[in-house]
């Protein structure tokens, strides 16, 4: 199955998890662009200087930047039968700046998968989270702020999507199995 494919949703809404899945079982690569733009720093390559010197002057990667990134990984081998972008966009002019970059590449994307869970069931999951891994930013003052930015930011570009009929909203308060089943099935519905 081939599929070019966004994942959104929440901090705590399962995403990790689902894109692991798709991953395995439809031999797709997750795009973590903070995990790329990672591993450029770590690497040492001229893209990843770049991102390192915003990062240490401690301001966020321009968008034009992350765009650049995601055009080199898409040209990897792998990434031919369809990908699955997590991490970004996260905002209307990112998505622009994505849509911009998949037209010049004849690469529309085929779905944008919202994994919806409520703000109580997120600070019930992370705070839950925190408690078994210890993880820093799962703090609930940090938990509940992380909720609203996202949330916030996000807002308009749910409704981007939308209107492009993109958007599949999947219930990601139901157990990892049945919201694997209902993206397996919106899947089926583009092929």
């Amino acid at each position: 199955m081939a599929a070019d494919l966004v994942l959104l949703g929440p901090p705590g809404s399962g995403k990790g998890t689902q894109a692991a899945r798709l991953t395995a079982k439809y031999r797709i690569p997750q795009i973590a662009t903070g995990d790329i733009l990672r591993a450029a720093v770590d690497a040492g390559t001229p893209l990843g200087q770049q991102v390192k010197a915003y990062l240490d002057r401690g301001e966020l990667v321009p968008d034009s930047l992350v765009v650049d990134i995601i055009r080199h990984r898409l040209a990897e081998p792998d990434s031919k039968q369809g990908f699955i972008l997590d991490g970004f966009p996260r905002t209307v002019p990112q998505a622009q700046a994505l849509d911009a970059l998949l037209s010049e590449l004849q690469r529309p994307l085929d779905a944008v998968l919202y994994l919806q869970v409520d703000r109580r069931s997120l600070l019930d999951r992370l705070s839950h989270r925190a408690a078994v891994d210890q993880r820093s930013d799962d703090r609930p003052e940090i938990i509940a702020h992380r909720i609203d930015v996202f949330l916030e930011q996000t807002a308009p570009l749910i409704d981007y999507y939308r209107q492009q009929s993109k958007l599949r909203l999947i219930d990601g308060t139901r157990p990892p199995e049945e919201v694997a089943a209902a993206i397996d099935e919106v899947l089926r519905s583009l092929g």
